[in-house]
């Protein structure tokens, strides 16, 4: 297993740093695309065991019109819909009513365990948040610096990174207190904040190390904090979705790590909450 994981990381590291730094925009988007084709594909598994390619199909049609209505050149012209931000904003307002879906269960899936619209429809405001998060971090000073939208990609990601090292060393060394054991028994109130500690000294040095005095320093500290605690949350709720489907991954297509969506959960939650956050603060 150990192999596995390590030869499956030595593949998709250099491959995920050439898709967020090097390559054009348009084929961003393309790579951001496949990504939750791929999710959403896992997902139909938590909705419909049976068949679980169809969720693909109504996700590849959001995501098909939501880029018809909003083209790549308005973001690369720093021209956000209103409807854009909306859906950053269902994004956020799902997470929150996520918090009562993992703090209640499981009396809380006695409401959406046998409808399997609720499920594909929590998919929906799970993964299309995150897709225009990824695309509103890359498109970011684009016109400026076309690598710099990918280093605030990078820096949320590393915050999560971050969190999660924080968490599971804390975790085996002063973890005593179980934070959601109905949803993760592994995880505890001390790795939590370990994880939070570690993110944010890593937010607070990136911001007051390479950020310009223009920039809003506090926006982006604030906003990673947010976006830590809401990693946290998609990880949870994640695990939540895959207890109830009787899971242990969401698929098999990357070896020793599971599924896509194994190992984009906590950012679908963080993207969305650091974008909207930051956009609200600055």
């Amino acid at each position: 297993m150990l192999k596995q994981r390590l030869l499956t990381a030595l593949i998709l590291i250099p491959l995920a740093v050439g898709w967020m730094f090097f390559l054009p925009f348009d084929y961003f988007t393309l790579g951001a695309v496949l990504i939750c084709l791929l999710a959403s594909r896992e997902w139909g598994r938590f909705v419909w065991p049976e068949q679980p390619s169809w969720l693909a199909l109504p996700m590849g049609g959001v995501l098909a019109v939501t880029l018809f209505l909003a083209p790549t050149s308005h973001l690369l012209s720093m021209s956000i819909p209103v409807w854009v931000e909306g859906i950053l904003v269902a994004g956020a307002l799902w997470w929150l009513f996520a918090v009562w879906m993992v703090v209640r269960y499981p009396r809380s899936a006695s409401c959406w365990r046998t409808s399997r619209w609720l499920k594909a429809g929590f998919g929906l405001l799970t993964l299309l948040p995150f897709f225009w998060a990824m695309l509103l971090l890359r498109s970011y000073q684009y016109a400026q610096d076309t690598q710099y939208g990918g280093w605030a990609l990078f820096f949320v990601m590393l915050l999560v990174w971050c969190a999660d090292s924080g968490a599971y060393f804390c975790g085996r060394a002063l973890g005593r207190h179980k934070l959601m054991p109905a949803v993760s028994p592994k995880k505890t109130i001390e790795g939590l904040l370990g994880g939070l500690v570690l993110a944010t000294a890593v937010a607070a040095i990136t911001a007051y190390g390479f950020l310009t005095a223009d920039e809003n320093r506090l926006a982006v500290i604030v906003s990673a904090v947010l976006a830590v605690l809401a990693s946290v949350l998609g990880d949870l709720a994640e695990s939540l979705f895959k207890r109830e489907a009787g899971l242990k991954d969401s698929g098999s297509l990357l070896p020793g790590h599971g599924g896509v969506l194994d190992r984009i959960d906590s950012l679908t939650a963080a993207l969305p909450v650091f974008v909207i956050s930051y956009l609200l603060l600055s």
